[in-house]
């Protein structure tokens, strides 16, 4: 088999890496050979800093196919299919189909963006999933992929700092022991850069048909959520937990304009593969984080309507922030109170260093004391005045004192804040699993 990897090759501007690599498809099928499995869109750690948008690397599989076919793909109106397994190519097709992709790269990649550092990867064997673990939850050094490559007998090629090979690698390294599928339809060349105009009735009608489905519109916000707002060829993408709805569902939406190609990736996104279980005090910037702690501080509202709250474990401490504009998730920030039990899900950040939440589990909410009354003077029976924040009583005739936990409480129960939350749909990261797909939650 003939393992290819690309990464790298979009800017902020344009372009896109899922796009070139449905023309590599053309290429595999140019030469006589198949696309074995469907093609792999992979995301990266998203808390590298040099990523241009989303941190997705590709990868494909081709060779002589066998076994099933199933219909993954169309450009031009001619339908492309995979097939479930395949045998290596010739050495002659091998290294045509290496000149073609190297080409492509060349030609297509965005050079002239100052952080899009191509790279291209050929492989005849997938490398140790230890790769893809570490790029999705580390960084990698370009030196010690280049020495794993030539190692392997692998073909590589890098463009300007060659920082692209890091992410072509990992996705040929990745498994899709967890994995979710991505139906994206591409917009003709003429159209890049315009307005996307997408009926929004067709994008709620198209979830609330297919259940496999997911992050396709905001409710809370009333956007859509399948179509990106930069200037890249993608027009709209459904995200699904199986493939078997995706061109039915692709089908029902209703554009505006003509889809000039589409295809259906296997994808690690909304997996949490990129999330470690750890203690606060090991806990690093850049780690993309699970923890579990009391908070320890009541939350506090930042200017912009950002909330901050602070949790301790055993070993130490650290602030959490959900940020705008997940407006119904800062509310439940609001409502946490001293003592609760949270898991928080989120990257940590160097300066300030916090955890920006990516999702939020109240494990326990405490019941809080609520003071219903100031207590009486003992001597001459009237309300007593308070002294200040937790100063105590004082009954201004009698100028008898009383402490603070003398006033007449009772207390709130709050088990309904129990649960799962996270932000709307159209702030949630590629990588972070959906509340509704959580098993048991």
């Amino acid at each position: 088999m003939l393992y290819i990897g690309i990464d790298d090759t979009d800017a902020i501007g344009g372009m896109c890496t899922t796009y070139l690599m449905t023309e590599v498809v053309r290429i595999i099928e140019k030469h006589g050979l198949s696309v074995i499995g469907y093609p792999r869109l992979v995301r990266l750690n998203p808390s590298v800093p040099w990523k241009t948008r989303g941190n997705a690397a590709l990868s494909i599989a081709a060779g002589i196919g066998s076994g099933k076919k199933w219909v993954c793909g169309e450009y031009g109106g001619v339908a492309f299919s995979a097939r479930e397994t395949g045998e290596s190519p010739s050495p002659e097709i091998e290294r045509k189909i290496i000149e073609d992709v190297t080409a492509l790269v060349e030609t297509r990649a965005r050079f002239e963006e100052e952080n899009t550092n191509p790279g291209v990867v050929f492989l005849r064997k997938r490398p140790d999933y230890r790769f893809y673990i570490r790029g999705v939850r580390e960084i990698l050094s370009k030196e010690e992929v280049e020495r794993e490559i030539a190692a392997m007998d692998g073909i590589w090629k890098g463009y300007k700092n060659g920082r692209g090979i890091i992410g072509a690698f990992c996705a040929i390294a990745w498994r899709p022991y967890r994995c979710t599928y991505e139906i994206l339809a591409y917009r003709k060349e003429e159209n890049w850069g315009t307005e996307r105009r997408i009926d929004e009735a067709s994008v709620k009608a198209m979830d609330a048909r297919f259940r496999s489905t997911f992050n396709n519109y905001d409710y809370e916000n009333s956007r859509i959520a399948i179509a990106p707002h930069s200037p890249c060829p993608i027009l709209f993408g459904i995200r699904a937990t199986v493939p078997d709805e995706l061109i039915d569902a692709m089908r029902t939406i209703k554009p505006g304009e003509e889809i000039e190609r589409w295809c259906i990736f296997l994808t690690n996104q909304a997996t949490d593969d990129h999330i470690v279980k750890k203690r606060i005090g090991d806990c690093r910037p850049g780690n993309c984080v699970r923890i579990r702690g009391r908070v320890c501080s009541e939350p506090e509202v930042i200017r912009g309507g950002h909330v901050i709250f602070r949790v301790r474990d055993r070993s130490g401490e650290i602030d959490c922030t959900i940020y705008e504009p997940s407006k119904e998730f800062t509310i439940i920030g609001r409502k946490l109170a001293t003592g609760d039990v949270v898991e928080v899900f989120g990257a940590v950040r160097e300066i300030p260093r916090t955890v920006n939440v990516e999702k939020l589990h109240v494990v326990e909410a405490k019941a809080v004391r609520n003071k219903q009354a100031n207590p009486q003077c003992p001597v001459c029976g009237k309300r007593m005045k308070s002294m200040g924040r937790d100063a105590g009583f004082v009954c201004k005739r009698c100028h008898v004192k009383k402490g603070r936990d003398e006033a007449v409480w009772d207390w709130i129960e709050r088990k309904s804040l129990e649960g799962w939350y996270e932000p709307a749909v159209c702030s949630r990261r590629h990588l972070s699993k959906p509340v509704k797909l959580l098993p048991n939650r």
